[in-house]
């Protein structure tokens, strides 16, 4: 997340990172808490992986907790790849529950796509 000098946040993607352990350095893509199943999987990817990533995103602003945790890689992964989270707080709406649901669909295909994302958000402002 990036804060702006003007209030506003905009999410980046810094798409490759270096990591120092023991003296070396390990090259490290993404954050492995918002990847989407189709990466765990290493099956091809597109842009609905970056609105799963996103919808984890969103559940972490509201639950403060990632939506799939393990104790290792391994277990992060069959996490994912298990697609339950427990819900958001109930003091947030049923519609934004409705979303993270929606961007946390295991199949990329039932996932929003950013046109609709878009769209929604517009839609969200007007009200």
């Amino acid at each position: 997340m990036f804060l702006k000098t003007d209030r506003t946040a905009q999410l980046g993607d810094m798409n490759v990172s270096k990591i120092a352990e023991n003296g070396l350095l390990y090259t490290q893509t993404g954050t492995p808490y918002y990847a989407s199943p189709e990466v765990w999987s290493e099956e091809p990817y597109d842009s609905k992986s970056d609105i799963w990533s996103l919808g984890c995103v969103i559940y972490e602003m509201t639950a403060l907790e990632v939506p799939f945790k393990a104790e290792d890689m391994e277990g992060l992964a069959k996490s994912v790849l298990n697609g339950k989270y427990d819900p958001i707080p109930n003091v947030f709406s049923k519609e934004l529950s409705q979303l993270i649901s929606n961007m946390l669909q295991l199949k990329p295909k039932s996932r929003p796509s950013c046109d609709k994302m878009l769209k929604y958000s517009t839609v969200q402002r007007k009200i």
